[in-house]
């Protein structure tokens, strides 16, 4: 007897179509075809163990699984629901009319209990657009699935439940999500506040521009100086999700497995991703056998802070250069490649110097002549290229830390970013992927960034005084763009080059001495 079941092969952040077609036959064998990888092949065991404990078994006859299409690998444990109950039904031990209406997916423990898959929003987009009437998850994926709507999401803890629902003996919950609700829900929870910070105001407003205009950052300062803890708060004024983002970045994190753990189902905050400085280049860009986003992926809509920039390895700085410009990333195999989003904020932070104290205005710096350029040299031109504001934190004196008066708070910060956002929106509506003044390419600086005669003066005579590179040049006219959007002005006046000028420190020439 011949009977298909469904499942989903998950690439990217998209998922395909898999028919697991099952045939019992007389003689007694077990094939399992179609291009599985090692974890599906070893699905027969937990199958048959799983069966037993429950009063079922595989029958002791031949057995054909296909999982087709035969030329797409398939690869996990997700898929041993789906041919259990494939074997079930053509051993005729279950009845499975319903089969050909639901998606089943889900791992198998030896006691039947089961256990969280990866990808499992995707899978129910797809399963949707494919006119599936439902899908049948462990209940720890339900929450997530159940974002999509126009779907019966329905979940078991056990294989034995899974089994009583297509025989009718009992029903199987249906996971339901509220999808405004569970969007708003959390939407504007903080866990830093700006109001946390004892002075450093000039860093404040520094990272207020950033966030307005999705400008990338890095931090100079001594030990201490608060680059670590300003940076943590950044998420706090940057603009909520919108449903769109929030979708298209649970996806990548439904993918990658960082939410069915949890049983969490919307990703509603923006993400901080945090990376050690010993991570590899396949860790950060992501990749493997079986590619996996990275964290430029898992930091798309948000943040990735990358804390003392010159201890990570060169080269896995180096492979972040063409993420950072074209916000996406490909990874390429012999037979496939997989494509991840990766539009992300990078806040970068360093000592400047091994010591951590050239510049300081306290302590003397103990570095050898050269040394601290050669420090600096770790980070390359072009990485430093792509990073709009070079903000130099000191400091902070006793008199401020000693101030009762508090911050202000990270929600009065964001009004103003989610305002100058609101403009840029507004400005570049037909535009393509163009959605904040950092997105800007050379040919709309013409458009957008014009200059009086004074701020061309003005900008003219910084470059020559302070020997700053060309390559600053772009990236003071997009600065600046921003700041004039803060201040709600449609030209961008003398002052507004004027400050986005002091955040080019390291193109200055003699900086490092």
């Amino acid at each position: 007897m011949l009977v298909k079941t469904f499942g989903y092969a998950v690439q990217g952040i998209n998922a395909t179509k898999i028919t697991v077609e099952v045939n019992i036959n007389t003689g007694v064998n077990f094939f399992l075809v179609g291009l599985p990888d090692n974890a599906v092949k070893e699905s027969q065991q937990r199958i048959d163990t799983a069966l037993k404990e429950h009063g079922y078994k595989i029958p002791g006859k031949q057995i054909t699984v296909n999982m087709a299409p035969a030329d797409i690998r398939k690869e996990g444990s997700a898929y041993d629901l789906t041919i259990a109950m494939g074997i079930l039904a053509a051993s005729e031990q279950i009845p499975m009319e319903k089969a050909g209406d639901y998606v089943i997916m889900g791992e198998l423990a030896l006691d039947g209990e089961l256990r969280s898959i990866k990808g499992s929003l995707p899978i129910a987009i797809n399963a949707r657009q494919d006119g599936f009437k439902g899908i049948i998850l462990p209940a720890s994926n339900a929450q997530e699935a159940a974002v999509v709507s126009g779907l019966e999401v329905r979940y078991a803890t056990n294989i034995k439940q899974v089994i009583d629902f297509f025989t009718g003996e009992k029903d199987l919950p249906i996971a339901e999500t509220n999808l405004d609700e569970a969007f708003l829900q959390n939407i504007e929870s903080i866990e830093f506040d700006f109001s946390d910070v004892k002075g450093q105001e000039n860093i404040k407003r520094a990272l207020e521009i950033a966030a307005a205009g999705g400008h990338n950052a890095i931090l100079i300062g001594p030990p201490g100086a608060g680059k670590t803890m300003l940076s943590k708060r950044l998420p706090s004024i940057l603009p909520p999700l919108t449903l769109e983002e929030a979708l298209e970045t649970t996806k990548i994190h439904s993918v990658a497995g960082k939410t069915g753990r949890t049983g969490a189902g919307l990703v509603t905050q923006r993400p901080f991703r945090t990376p050690h400085h010993t991570i590899s280049d396949i860790a950060l860009v992501g990749g493997g056998n079986n590619p996996q986003p990275g964290e430029i992926s898992l930091a798309h809509n948000g943040v990735l802070f990358l804390d003392e920039l010159p201890e990570f390895k060169r080269t896995v700085l180096e492979v972040m250069r063409q993420p950072i410009e074209d916000r996406v990333v490909t990874i390429s195999r012999a037979k496939f490649s997989v494509e991840y989003p990766a539009s992300f904020m990078l806040i970068a932070s360093m000592n400047p110097c091994p010591c951590g104290y050239y510049n300081h205005p306290e302590k003397e710096c103990v570095c050898a002549p050269g040394i601290v350029q050669k420090y600096l040299n770790k980070i390359s031109g072009p990485l430093l290229d792509r990073i709009d504001l070079h903000i130099e934190v000191t400091p902070v004196p006793f008199s401020e830390l000693n101030k009762q008066h508090s911050s202000e708070l990270s929600k009065d910060i964001r009004a103003r970013v989610i305002k100058a956002r609101l403009l840029q929106s507004v400005r570049y509506e037909k535009e393509k992927k163009i959605h904040c003044n950092a997105q800007m390419h050379t040919s709309h600086l013409k458009a957008y960034c014009q200059l009086t005669e004074a701020g061309n003066t003005l900008l003219k005579n910084a470059m020559e005084r302070l020997g700053l590179s060309a390559r600053a040049y772009d990236r003071i006219l997009k600065v600046a763009r921003t700041i004039a959007d803060l201040d709600n002005s449609k030209n961008i006046e003398t002052n507004h080059i004027a400050e986005a000028i002091q955040y080019r420190s390291l193109d200055r020439d003699g900086w490092a001495g």
